[in-house]
């Protein structure tokens, strides 16, 4: 997992701090897009307070945060739309500034906030504007329409779009050029269930399908759990987590809570068996084990005069490490 590499190996209620990626062979992963204490303010309000994002090439990296949190503002900054106060952006290694910047943008595909069209034409004639201006070959408009299913729908004004066929000509138009790097601000907004399952689906297949990295954001931790192979995770402007979901997923382990009559006597004796634990409030934390090992514990224990009150299982989810994180409900 990585944040600042200054910052110590610690995990907490309000962040878990670490490494670079790295596979599992031990080399680094080579970063798609990676922010330099990336700041942002308007008057006096700091809203993007020295992120430091790694974006691992080839990553579906959910970016997730309670609305407010500051997600369109750095994902706007990485796309040149919006001036840093301080800080940097790289993509792929260059610079984001009035040199690079064009030369990067023709490798990004965007769908921020909310889609722009033109009301008055219709879905496959703003495709075709967006496809003259990147100069793409004229069968990526058919592939984008299909990539979205958009076909029965590409003759009708965009005007007259719901919500939801707006976010999917808004992703068909980011398609068009086959970008590297695809950046969506909450594309699942306006689908109704069987549309956000399908957009799901979409997305998880951009990386093999085309090779992209693919940043998106979402209040909803459901939503990124069922997305994203990498995760950062952003509160008040800070990112208090970056690392894969596969990590994250780590910390709901189940274990097991014990409470005896003398805690610190147990957590001794358990010590010398090779049950390392912690107290946690008035229990020992023991990570899980088989039935046949915690009944050899517990008798452990009780030919030791160590009368044993209570053995319970517990596993943070998701959403509890969330909340412990941002202090905030998972869905705002």
């Amino acid at each position: 997992m990585i944040m600042n590499e200054k910052r110590s190996t610690e995990y907490s209620e309000r962040g878990i701090f670490g490494l670079r990626f790295g596979r599992k062979d031990g080399h680094d992963m080579r970063i798609a897009i990676e922010t330099e204490q990336l700041c942002k303010s308007y008057g006096k309000h700091m809203c993007v307070k020295n992120v430091d994002l790694r974006v691992p090439e080839g990553s579906i990296y959910g970016f997730l945060g309670p609305n407010g949190a500051g997600k369109s503002t750095t994902m706007k900054m990485i796309l040149g739309l919006v001036n840093a106060t301080r800080g940097q952006v790289s993509v792929f290694g260059k610079e984001m500034n009035r040199k690079n910047r064009l030369d990067i943008l023709k490798q990004t595909g965007s769908l921020i906030e909310s889609p722009s069209y033109y009301g008055h034409l219709t879905g496959r004639e703003n495709l075709e504007i967006v496809r003259t201006l990147r100069g793409a070959d004229k069968r990526e408009v058919n592939e984008a329409l299909k990539t979205v299913r958009m076909e029965k729908q590409q003759d009708k004004k965009a005007g007259a779009y719901s919500l939801g066929m707006k976010q999917r000509l808004g992703l068909a138009a980011a398609l068009l050029g086959k970008p590297k790097i695809l950046l969506l601000d909450e594309p699942t907004n306006g689908l109704d269930p069987a549309g956000i399952q399908e957009m799901r689906e979409l997305i998880r297949s951009l990386p093999e399908r085309y090779g992209m990295t693919v940043m998106v954001s979402s209040h909803l931790l459901s939503e990124i759990d069922q997305m994203a192979t990498h995760t950062g995770i952003i509160h008040k402007g800070e990112l208090i987590f970056q690392d894969s979901l596969e990590h994250l997923h780590e910390h709901s382990r189940k274990r097991l809570l014990l409470k005896t009559g003398n805690n610190e006597a147990a957590l001794r004796i358990l010590g010398e068996l090779g049950c390392r634990g912690k107290m946690m409030e008035d229990r020992i934390s023991l990570p899980d084990m088989e039935d046949e090992k915690v009944a050899f514990c517990i008798a452990a224990l009780v030919r030791q005069d160590i009368g044993v009150l209570r053995v319970e299982e517990y596993q943070r989810n998701l959403e509890d490490i969330f909340l412990g994180l941002t202090g905030k409900q998972v869905s705002l």
